[in-house]
């Protein structure tokens, strides 16, 4: 079959509004998955629970995004990108309000379990740039709409600061604000966007999806909640041997089946294999440095001897705000780097500038400018990171599997998250400080910080050795037509690296 990729004739304001749709509905899920970290203590308050089961807010919509992120993705290519966008960002509009309204637990958790669903919304939009924008425009299109990644997830942590910054803040008015936004990014979506041209049909591998969500559940789930469980303990120690049980009877099932969900030959493929390390890596330091900086600054100088004493707002407008800003800023000048010097480079400047932003944290957290400036640093080098990655994975995959390779790469990024919050959790509640004031809770140390930021510039580092070793230069997006099997396209690549 035959996959014809070159865009319609060209029309820079019809591009531009695609473009602008399909970003604001990036950004809108990428707000999903940061909103409700400042407000957990609310809702925790108001629902009468414990803080065991609040974390579940954050952790259902982390595991409904790996569940259903792959499955909807190879959907929208074989069905048709825009329909399946369209019902996507309807149930994150359902899910929204579902949560807004919410009494109880139970179904503020369903409601993050819809919203969870729509992270399928990204490798959709991208499938949809390779198919709408000209061969010369996809690089910066692909960059901006990435780009709003890490500046959605800034924002829904500023915005939710200044919505419960009174002193009867009601967590509840942080959701019917997403679900403004996603309704919002549904109607842009439903006028802007154009309706499908390519769809490949053929059947869809639901078993592939259920061992591979299966697989995925087994290996987020003591992620997220190791801290809680213990990391030596039995529930823990067991989900992560299950999960590499599941492992084998996915990749053995994808072998088996006729139309797989995943392209094994696909999914090891060098460049999509470095991709998705690096989407774990930058995922990982993005999260470091929003919880770290944000626990950082919130510590009360007086009992602590370090932090700035900060609240809610000012943690978000003054410390997390201008990172999240530049990185936003930052998305059209990695999308330029990408077209003309190639995804390896964007990826060798994004690992340079978070290595320095972290270790600047590490060395000095000092001085407000100090964390502000360093922030702004790794705020880029995100943005870099992410303009890179769809680059990477649209030149090394056929037209017809665009959509699966980048959702596994969206979930790369989703366990990297999920990865630095438990790192970061884990660190500040192994080190303390002793002798406070009684009745005081327990206060990480300074030095858990210091680890912490250091380890980000560990992960950084290592994505510079994956853009060095793990990519070949020059490397573009794929434009011309895609006749090729995926297998034979992997095989032909590979020649290419190895030539390289």
């Amino acid at each position: 079959m035959s996959h014809e990729t070159t865009p319609p004739a060209a029309d820079p304001r019809r591009e531009t509004l695609v473009v602008f749709a399909l970003s604001l509905a990036a950004m809108v899920v990428s707000m999903m998955q940061t909103l409700p970290v400042p407000i957990l203590g609310l809702i925790r308050a108001d629902l009468g629970t414990s803080a065991a089961n609040v974390s579940w807010v954050t952790t259902a919509t982390l595991l409904s995004a790996a569940v259903f992120t792959p499955l909807l993705g190879r959907f929208g290519d074989q069905h048709g990108k825009k329909p399946t966008l369209v019902a996507v960002l309807g149930v994150m509009v359902a899910g929204s309000v579902v949560a807004a309204l919410a009494t109880s637990l139970p179904l503020l958790i369903l409601g993050r379990v819809l919203q969870g669903a729509a992270t399928a919304i990204f490798p959709l939009a991208l499938s949809v740039l390779r198919e709408e924008v000209r061969p010369q425009k996809l690089p910066g299109a692909m960059s901006l709409v990435s780009g709003t990644l890490a500046f959605g997830s800034g924002l829904a942590l500023v915005a939710t600061g200044l919505l419960t910054s009174g002193s009867d803040a009601d967590y509840r008015s942080a959701f019917w604000m997403a679900t403004g936004f996603a309704a919002i990014a549904l109607l842009a979506v439903v006028f802007l966007v154009p309706a499908t041209r390519h769809k490949t049909g053929g059947r869809t591998d639901f078993l592939g999806a259920l061992t591979l969500g299966a697989t995925l559940l087994l290996l987020l789930l003591p992620i997220s909640q190791g801290h809680e469980w213990g990391w030596t303990s039995g529930r823990t120690l067991g989900s992560f041997a299950a999960a590499a049980v599941m492992t084998v009877v996915w990749v053995f099932t994808e072998l088996k089946v006729r139309e797989p969900l995943v392209d094994m030959r696909m999914f090891v493929h060098r460049p999509v294999l470095m991709a998705n390390l690096a989407g774990i890596l930058v995922g990982f330091g993005m999260f470091a440095n929003f919880l770290g900086v944000s626990y950082l600054v919130q510590m009360p100088e007086a009992l602590t001897g370090y932090g700035f004493g900060a609240s809610i707002l000012r943690a978000s407008v003054e410390f997390l705000l201008p990172g999240a800003i530049v990185s936003l800023l930052a998305s059209p000048i990695g999308g330029r780097l990408v077209r003309h010097r190639g995804p390896r480079t964007a990826l060798t400047l994004a690992a340079a500038f978070g290595a320095v932003g972290f270790g600047w944290l590490a060395l000095d957290h000092g001085h407000t400018a100090s964390v502000i400036g360093a922030g702004v640093i790794v705020g880029a080098a995100v943005s870099f990171g992410y303009a890179a990655m769809p680059a990477v994975i649209m030149a090394s995959v056929p037209h017809h599997q665009s959509g699966i390779a980048n959702g596994i790469n969206s979930i790369s990024r989703s366990t990297g998250s999920a990865v630095g919050s438990a790192v970061v959790t884990t660190i500040l509640a192994s080190q303390t400080i002793e002798h406070l004031p009684a009745g005081v809770p327990a206060l990480p140390a300074e030095s858990g910080f210091t680890l912490t930021f250091w380890i980000g510039a560990a992960a950084f580092a290592l994505v510079a050795v994956i853009a060095r070793l793990g990519l070949r230069t020059g490397q573009a997006p794929r434009t011309e037509r895609v006749s090729a099997p995926a297998a034979e396209t992997a095989e032909a690549s590979e020649k290419e690296t190895a030539a390289a």
